[in-house]
Formats: structure tokens, C-alpha cells, sequence
């Protein structure tokens, strides 16, 4: 086990499952990953296997099927899974938003139709806000839903779906309210419970996933385009059964979504440690190991601290919310610097690696290309320090 990174406090029964996940990560992701990875292959095996682990259904109440567990255990598994392969954890991340925005905001009736489902992995969730030209700016959303009786028909392009083409429940946020002066955009949306058929082309009438978008890193999993040209919906699959509160129920979603971020940057960075700093005790150069020589050591010193500093604040972020307190503030915080950090620890590890971590058949060659994912998904560095600034002037305000 890794002296990095630990966390204390944890039950018997949290350790019990970050020893499985751990397991699993090295017995059944570390020795695929980077092969899946440069064929761009989906990884059908890895996912069954979470499937029997129960991940899908980690934080769903076990009343609906689940193992009811905190955001922080769930944080702590995604870290030890994106340490094996960032893609997985990806594929497991969407699901767990659409979960939770459903346990959250869902009525009794969605809840005890999705969840069970869910916690089995059967259905697959996607999340889906982003648009071609929106970047940040959620109120600018142009995607329309207009009510017909007890339907309401969807029409717009979506955008930079993970898992949109394997996912069978989509989570979309579409505007069905006309601007009104005085009256906040963010006011008139509302967030739909879309079904479809797994793969690409219409699957299901007025619905289109078009194909995967190609990325220089973040392979394997399915990141695409929604294309909705009179789908309709119906009024029953309003998130919550109420429209106009769209905006609030993704953005919670969004919160605990940076938590999970946060988490994959602590476990890419964590891996790329690992490479380094085996790397260098093993490369020798003027007679002796790297390691020992006193500028690879100052590396090392930093990327290490660098990792334990991310880990503690992404702890931190999920204790605040599991204790039922706003976390907006940590959670931007911790997704920040984990993306940050992870980002100059992979650098630093590519470094230590010398001309071969160009090579593919390194291990960080690929890390190298799925780190800077993390420094936009989520909502950018910029964003994360507006979010920040503002919690801290709410804080810290003094009297007029």
C-alpha cells in the first residue's frame, strides 16, 4: 500500500472496500489499461466487473438496491480506479451524478423505477448540460423543451456527453421558459430523465447520438454529441415532477461532480508517482541510480507533497458534504488544486522518464495526455477560482 494518500478515520467496512477496489485496480485495470487505451477499446470486461463489485450502486440507499455508502467512500474508490485507468472512472462518474441527482430530487416514483435498476448497472446514466457554444455559461443554454398536453417536445444539440453513446438514461437540461425581464435564465429549466437504447445513430425517434467525439487522451470511454429534434417527453419524466428547477438540481450534481474530478486527479497523480519514482531508483546515470542524485530528489519531494496536499483536500470536500453542510467552496478548492497538481506531477514523472516517456510504451505517456482533461471537466480552473472568490468575499464580507 501506498504511504501517500492514506485517510484516517475510516470504518472497517470503507477499508474492506477500498482494499476490493484496489485489488481489482491492480489485478484487472493496471495490466489492460494502457493496451485498451491505444486502441481506443471500450472496457466491457473492467465494467462487468465493477458491476459484481457493486460501484454502480455504491451511493444509492440500499432500500432501492444500493450499498448506501458516503461521498467520501465513494470519492476514495474513484481515486484508486483513476489510478489505475482515468477512462473507468469516467464511465462510473456520469452514472453516479444521474444517481444522485435522482436519490436528491427524484419523486418516489423515479426513484423506485431508476435506482434499483441503477445500483445493478442495468440502466446507465449520462449527464448532459454542456452545449457547442455555451463554454461556462449554463444561463446561455439554447436547448428548448415546449409542453404538448402530457408530453413536452425536446429540441436542440448537446454537447461533450461521457457515455452518451453506452448510457441508456440521460439527465438533460433544456430551457422551457421564454426570457423574461427582472427574471434569472437559470429560473426557467428544467431537467428531463431522457431513455434510450444504447450505440449511435437516432436511438430512440427524435434523438440522435451521432458518434464518438475523437480526443488526444481520455479513450475507451464514449464522449459524444445529442442531437434532439422533436423527441418527446413524458411530463412524468421531469426530474422531481416539477419543471423550473433544472438549473439547482444539476448544479448539486455539478458539486459533487467536482468532489469525484478532485478524486481522479489524486489518483492519476498518485500513479504517476509511483512510475516516477520507480523510474528513478531504476535509471542510472554517472554511476549511480537517478534517485540519488539531488535534483531528481527535489522532484520527487514536491510531486509527493503535491499528492498528499490534493488528497487531503479532496477528503475534505467530501466529509463536508456527507455532513449534510454547503461544499461548494472546498469542492471548488479541492477540484482545482487536484487537477493542478495532477497536471505537474504527470510533467514531473514525464520528466524523470526522459526520452522515454515519449515512447508508448510507457505507462506515462499516456497519463500525460488524459491529466489535462481533468483542468476543464467539470468547469475550468477560471471558473472553480470564481466560485472560490466569491464563497471566500460571502465569508470574509466586511461592514459597510
Amino acid at each position: 500500500m501506498s504511504r501517500l494518500a492514506q485517510t484516517e478515520g475510516l470504518t472497517d467496512i470503507q477499508q474492506e472496500i477500498l482494499s476490493t477496489v484496489r485489488d481489482f485496480v491492480d489485478k484487472e485495470i493496471l495490466p489492460v489499461a494502457t493496451e485498451l487505451e491505444h486502441r481506443d477499446e471500450y472496457p466491457t470486461a473492467i465494467v462487468e466487473g465493477l458491476k459484481e463489485l457493486g460501484v454502480f450502486g455504491l451511493m444509492i440507499p440500499e432500500e432501492y438496491g444500493g450499498l448506501g455508502e458516503s461521498l467520501l467512500t465513494y470519492a476514495l474508490c474513484v481515486e484508486e480506479i483513476a489510478r489505475g485507468w482515468m477512462s473507468v472512472s469516467g464511465i462510473i462518474n456520469t452514472h453516479f451524478i444521474v444517481a444522485y441527482m435522482l436519490k436528491q430530487h427524484g419523486t418516489e416514483e423515479q426513484k423506485e423505477y431508476f435506482l434499483p435498476k441503477m445500483a445493478l448497472g442495468e440502466i446507465r446514466g449520462a449527464f448532459s448540460m454542456s452545449e457547442p457554444g455555451l463554454g461556462s455559461d449554463v444561463s446561455a443554454i439554447t436547448s428548448k423543451a415546449v409542453r404538448d398536453g402530457d408530453e413536452y417536445v425536446l429540441n436542440g444539440q448537446k454537447m461533450w456527453l461521457t457515455n452518451g453513446g453506452t448510457a441508456t438514461l440521460v439527465a438533460v437540461l433544456c430551457r422551457t421558459g421564454e426570457a423574461q425581464e427582472g427574471v434569472a435564465p437559470h429560473k426557467a429549466m428544467t431537467t428531463f430523465l431522457v431513455e434510450k437504447e444504447p450505440g449511435f445513430g437516432e436511438v430512440r425517434p427524435g434523438l440522435t447520438i451521432p458518434g464518438k467525439i475523437e480526443k488526444m487522451g481520455y479513450k475507451g470511454v464514449d464522449t459524444t454529441e445529442l442531437i434532439m429534434d422533436g423527441l418527446r417527453i413524458p411530463a412524468d419524466r421531469v426530474l422531481g415532477g416539477t419543471p423550473n428547477r433544472g438549473f439547482y438540481q444539476m448544479m448539486d450534481g455539478v458539486e459533487v461532480g467536482r468532489v469525484n474530478v478532485a478524486a481522479r486527479g489524486c489518483g492519476v497523480a498518485r500513479r504517476a508517482f509511483e512510475l516516477g519514482v520507480a523510474y528513478a531508483q531504476q535509471r542510472h546515470t554517472f554511476g549511480k541510480p537517478i534517485a540519488q542524485h539531488q535534483a531528481i530528489q527535489f522532484k520527487l519531494a514536491e510531486m509527493g507533497t503535491k499528492v498528499e496536499a490534493a488528497h487531503a483536500m479532496m477528503v475534505n470536500a467530501a466529509r463536508k458534504k456527507d455532513s449534510g453542510a454547503r461544499n461548494d467552496l472546498e469542492a471548488g478548492m479541492a477540484k482545482y488544486l487536484a487537477s493542478e497538481y495532477c497536471k505537474e506531477v504527470v510533467e514531473d514523472a514525464f520528466r524523470i522518464h526522459g526520452g522515454y516517456g515519449f515512447s508508448k510504451e510507457y505507462e506515462i505517456e499516456r497519463l500525460y495526455r488524459e491529466a489535462p482533461m481533468l483542468l476543464i471537466g467539470e468547469g475550468t480552473a477560471e471558473i472553480q477560482k470564481m466560485i472560490i472568490g466569491r464563497r471566500l468575499l460571502e465569508e470574509y464580507r466586511t461592514q459597510d
